[in-house]
C-alpha cells in the first residue's frame, strides 16, 4: 500500500482467494517462527509465576480519591450505559496524562515573550499511540486531546472461534514507527495473550522494546507478569490491578466485557 501507514487487510469476500491466502500464510509464519504465544500457552505459564513478585516495569496509577471515585463507578454493573463512557474516557485522559510522565526529555532553551531565556525541557522521540482494536480504539479520542497530531496504528487481534487462540485480522502502522515511542492501548488485560501478540509485531516492525508502553484501565496479576516475563522492558502502566482470570480468561472482580459495555453491544 502507499501514504504513511503499511498495512495487511484481509475483508471478507475477497474474490481474490490466492493473494488472500498468501497474506494469510505469510502473517501466520512470521508469527509462529518468532515465537507467538497463544492464549492457552500463556493460561498455564500464568500458574508458574502468578505468585512471582510485582515486575519493576509495573505502573499503577496513584489511588487518589478520584480515581478510586472513576473506577468505582465504570465497576459498577448498575451504571449507565451513557456514564460508562464519560467516566471511562476521563479515566483514561487521566491514565495517558500519567503515561506521558515516563517519556524520555531533553534540555530545551526557549525565548518568553519578554525576552528572558527559560530552560525546560522536551520530548526526545515521536509518539505513536498504537489500539489494540476495537476496545483500544476508545483511548484514541484521549490520546488526541492530551498529544497534537500524534501518529496512530491500529491492530486487530481476534480470538478464534474453534482453536480459543488469538488470531492477527488487521494490522497498520506507519512506516516510521521503529523510531517512535510507542504507546500500546488497551481498555483492559486479562491473560495478556493479544497484547503479547501485539507487543511481538511492534518487535518484528524493529521497535525497541524499551521504547514501548502498555496501557489499560485495568489488568489481572497473571496476564500483567505473562507480559513481563515475555517483555521484561516494556513499560505496563495501569489504572488499577486485579488479582486474578476466571476459567472463561475473564477479570477478576473486572468490571465486565468493556467493549459491550462501551458500545451497547452483546
Amino acid at each position: 500500500s502507499s501514504g504513511i501507514n503499511a498495512e495487511y487487510g484481509i475483508p471478507q469476500g475477497v474474490e481474490n482467494e490466492v493473494a488472500m491466502q498468501l497474506i494469510i500464510q505469510h502473517v501466520k509464519r512470521e508469527l509462529d517462527r518468532r515465537g507467538k504465544v497463544t492464549r492457552s500457552r500463556v493460561s498455564r505459564s500464568d500458574v508458574m509465576i502468578a505468585e512471582h513478585p510485582l515486575p519493576q516495569s509495573l505502573v499503577i496509577l496513584p489511588s487518589t480519591s478520584e480515581v478510586k471515585v472513576l473506577l468505582t463507578i465504570i465497576r459498577d454493573r448498575e451504571t449507565s450505559r451513557d456514564d460508562f463512557i464519560f467516566y471511562s474516557q476521563r479515566l483514561m485522559r487521566i491514565l495517558l496524562e500519567h503515561t506521558l510522565t515516563f517519556l524520555p526529555v531533553a534540555q530545551d532553551c526557549v525565548t518568553t515573550c519578554r525576552g528572558d531565556q527559560y530552560q525546560g525541557v522536551a520530548f526526545t522521540e515521536k509518539l505513536c499511540a498504537v489500539s489494540i482494536v476495537r476496545a483500544g480504539e476508545v483511548m484514541e479520542t484521549a490520546v488526541h486531546s492530551i498529544v497534537k497530531d500524534i501518529s496512530i496504528g491500529k491492530i486487530l487481534i481476534q480470538t478464534c472461534h474453534e482453536t480459543g487462540e488469538p488470531a492477527l485480522h488487521y494490522l497498520r502502522l506507519p512506516y516510521s514507527i521503529a523510531n517512535m515511542h510507542i504507546i500500546l492501548m488497551d481498555a483492559t488485560l486479562a491473560t495478556g495473550a493479544a497484547a503479547m501478540m501485539a507487543i511481538r509485531i511492534l518487535l518484528d516492525h524493529d521497535v525497541p522494546e524499551e521504547n514501548i508502553s502498555f496501557v489499560c484501565m485495568i489488568a489481572s496479576k497473571p496476564g500483567v507478569q505473562a507480559i513481563a516475563y515475555a517483555f521484561p522492558r516494556v513499560r505496563i502502566i495501569m489504572g488499577e490491578l486485579d488479582p486474578d482470570i476466571d476459567e472463561m480468561f475473564h477479570i477478576c472482580p473486572g468490571l465486565g466485557n468493556f467493549g459491550d459495555r462501551f458500545f451497547g453491544t452483546g
